[in-house]
């Protein structure tokens, strides 16, 4: 799968991705060579935005910008309030996008109990939020 080609090159991880969760996933490029990704996981309100990445070739061209715009979209026809989000790589492009640093304590439990929030990324992985 291609996809998981995009998100390994960028150390993303996909050990806990299902076919279910692809159903909220975006997409840019064709689907045999997607340039950009992004996902979303629902938890009641809450949504966990995910696996962000934009082929180095294709960066810096306002995609990734687009593909986080298309996903809030969605999160909020999905009746979604809040999105999460952890990363080790991309903090000040989030913060740029209206995301806030968020104490890793203050994660909902449902948030939290998943395996980025418990064990995919590190304790040390910046935890942002977005009132949308």
């Amino acid at each position: 799968m291609e996809v998981s080609r995009l998100l390994k090159e960028a150390s993303l991880p996909t050990s806990d991705l299902s076919d279910k969760d692809m159903k909220n996933f975006f997409y840019a490029g064709p689907a045999t060579e997607p340039i950009g990704i992004v996902g979303l996981q629902f938890y009641g309100p809450d949504a966990l935005l995910r696996s962000l990445v934009v082929s180095s070739a294709k960066r810096k061209q306002g995609l990734g910008q687009r593909l986080v715009e298309h996903a809030q979209q969605h999160a909020r026809a999905h009746g979604t309030t809040t999105v999460f989000l952890l990363t080790t790589t991309a903090e000040a492009f989030f913060r740029t996008h209206g995301y806030v640093v968020t104490p890793r304590e203050s994660a909902p439990p449902a948030i939290r109990a998943t395996p980025e929030f418990a064990g995919l990324y590190p304790a040390a992985s910046a935890f942002l939020s977005k009132r949308l």
